[in-house]
């Protein structure tokens, strides 16, 4: 028989929370460094432009 389970505290909940909620400002943050990085042209990040596209087809 299924028995309701015990109630989860707001503590243990604002920690996930907060966890989950770092986890995405760091991606976020590598997101805007590596968008940075791309328009100043000191990327070493390797992505295809349109002229590459364009001459492999």
């Amino acid at each position: 028989m299924a028995v309701p389970k015990k109630k989860t505290s707001k503590s243990k909940r604002d920690k996930r929370r907060a966890t989950w909620r770092h986890k995405a400002t760091i991606q976020a943050q590598k997101a805007i460094s590596l968008g940075k990085s791309i328009l100043t042209g000191r990327s070493t990040f390797v992505y295809p432009t349109a002229e590459e596209e364009e001459e492999e087809e």
